[in-house]
């Protein structure tokens, strides 16, 4: 049975930490991710190893030496063991990818919580995550080693990913295109090695985002850009999304007559006003020393048309964009020249 973000968290939440948690998944889907959000919540330190880096069993466990007041030969504790006493989420990504000697230094670990004799601090978790699929070089695990774990087909849904994608601020173009057409979220889960062709996956679509916010509008030149994170299919087909919703221009919104202009605003959908909003501070961040009176007043007013039409998502969109950290002049600009425009947010703010 395939689990969703939801009742991943679920498991996470009922599963005693003395019992180890196995993850199946494709590459990509969010596994690392989802669960150091989790438990970076809960305050609970998460050490992530990449088993599939590891070439010898002393990168897991540690290096010999000798204890000379003994004359016994010990291991040095590795760099990630806790010495605090705190416990950890130990999460050995790449499971089915480490050699097969690594593979037997984390029997002990997952039966017993020790590595070398060491004993993790009570209250440690062991969490393991494998790729599945003919597609990936991968070990065969010991049935004796997977028997030591609960074991879960993590499959997110598409709404899961587009639920955090807002809640990061990704582009909104990018969160439109996947909301109307899913099946470009996860790409094709077939792999050439001949010819190395890329499909898109979740981390792929959150890097497009990063590179192409801090354009207003995408044209020829962006298309190889965003081809070598997507591929060639995804990329056209993305493009061409955002090149066939066209939103108004910013520049004559906000710089025009907008009692003239606010009917360009009739026939947008939703889709189409989240990626002009974003336009909106896009601009702004750009252009915020070179503005004048009526930019203010028009940029109040596209707010107050929000209201004035029933869309207060929408109101509570734009609202949802203020932030220091992707826009700052627009937030200094707004609180500035626009503080009746800020006392709005304020108050929408509060009633969210």
């Amino acid at each position: 049975m395939k689990i969703d973000s939801t009742q991943l968290k679920f498991i996470l939440e009922n599963t005693p930490a003395s019992q180890n948690i196995m993850l199946v998944g494709r590459h990509g889907i969010g596994k690392s991710r989802i669960l150091e959000d989790f438990f970076a919540a809960r305050r609970e330190k998460v050490v992530t190893l990449f088993l599939g880096q590891m070439s010898d069993p002393g990168d897991l466990i540690g290096l010999p030496h000798l204890d000379e007041a003994t004359g016994r030969t010990e291991f040095m504790l590795p760099y990630w063991f806790p010495v605090d006493g705190q416990p950890v989420v130990l999460f050995l990504d790449e499971l089915n990818r480490a050699r097969p000697e690594v593979l037997q230094t984390v029997m002990d670990l997952t039966l017993n919580r020790k590595l070398a004799g060491k004993s993790l601090p009570e209250g440690s978790r062991i969490i393991s995550a494998v790729n599945g699929g003919s597609e990936y070089q991968l070990t065969d695990l010991d049935p004796a080693l997977v028997s030591r774990f609960n074991i879960y087909e993590f499959s997110p849904s598409v709404e899961d990913w587009i639920d955090w994608a807002r809640e990061v601020k990704l582009d909104s173009r990018v969160i439109s295109f996947i909301e109307e057409n899913p099946e470009f979220l996860d790409g094709d889960e077939s792999f050439s090695e001949e010819n190395l062709e890329r499909t898109p996956d979740r981390r792929s679509w959150e890097r497009t985002s990063k590179i192409i916010e801090k354009f207003e509008e995408l044209n020829d030149l962006h298309q190889p850009l965003v081809s070598g994170i997507i591929g060639d299919r995804a990329a056209v087909s993305f493009l061409d999304f955002v090149n066939s919703h066209k939103i108004p221009s910013v520049a004559k919104l906000l710089e025009g007559d907008f009692n003239e202009n606010k009917k360009l605003l009739d026939e947008l959908a939703f889709t189409d006003f989240t990626q002009l909003n974003e336009a909106v501070f896009r601009w702004l961040e750009k252009s915020c020393d070179k503005t004048s009176d009526e930019v203010v007043n028009n940029l109040t007013a596209y707010f107050d048309w929000f209201s004035l039409n029933d869309k207060k998502e929408l109101q509570a969109h734009f609202a949802s964009l203020i932030s220091a950290e992707r826009y700052p002049e627009t937030l200094n600009y707004i609180v500035e020249k626009a503080p009746v425009l800020y006392n709005k947010l304020l108050d929408l703010s509060s009633e969210l």
